[in-house]
């Protein structure tokens, strides 16, 4: 892909330990812009809900998203590039996402906000999650990682870049630049 667009958002999408938030203030810092972690704007309604393991609906989701898509809308109209690090699990949720593009209101190609999944086993994902709760760093149980991996949708139609995420964050980093650019 090569990235003729001056400002833009990427959404590092993937489920729960993919690594988003460190991949997403990695390539923040390496593209000089903001990162805007997700997690942040989940109402504490959505956060009890999860520490229950009780998956979230479409109901909780659409105004997180809603929010999310307003703060990136913001950055792109003031001329901000910046990083999002969002599950972004299903087609309907990044569609929500993408009309934050001041210039694309429904199907636009080049769209301003593009999509990096984060791509890694059930295994690794299951290390990660564990050891975040053991930590006490994440109100996300591992009960709920399953749930996630099953709502996952990716359409190879809709352009999203593909980074096996068990490698190193640096070499992840260097990958979505190399897409970028």
């Amino acid at each position: 892909m090569d990235s003729d667009q001056k400002v833009f958002a990427v959404v590092i999408m993937g489920v729960s330990g993919a690594g988003k938030s460190t991949i997403g203030e990695l390539l923040a810092k390496a593209l000089n812009c903001s990162f805007i972690d997700a997690d942040d704007f989940h109402p504490q309604s959505n956060k009890e809900k999860m520490k229950k393991g009780i998956p979230l609906s479409d109901e909780d989701r659409t105004p997180w998203l809603e929010v999310l898509r307003d703060v990136v809308n913001a950055n792109l109209v003031s001329g901000k590039t910046v990083v999002l690090g969002c599950s972004a699990l299903q087609k309907k949720y990044r569609d929500i996402l993408r009309s934050a593009d001041p210039n694309c209101r429904g199907v636009c190609d080049p769209c301003a906000v593009k999509f990096v999944l984060l791509d890694v086993g059930v295994n690794v994902l299951m290390v990660r999650v564990q050891k975040r709760a053991a930590e006490g760093k994440h109100f996300m149980p591992v009960e709920l990682l399953q749930s996630q991996i099953d709502l996952l949708q990716v359409d190879e139609s809709e352009g999203i870049f593909k980074v096996d995420a068990s490698l190193v964050p640096e070499a992840i980093v260097d990958d979505i630049k190399g897409w970028l650019f």
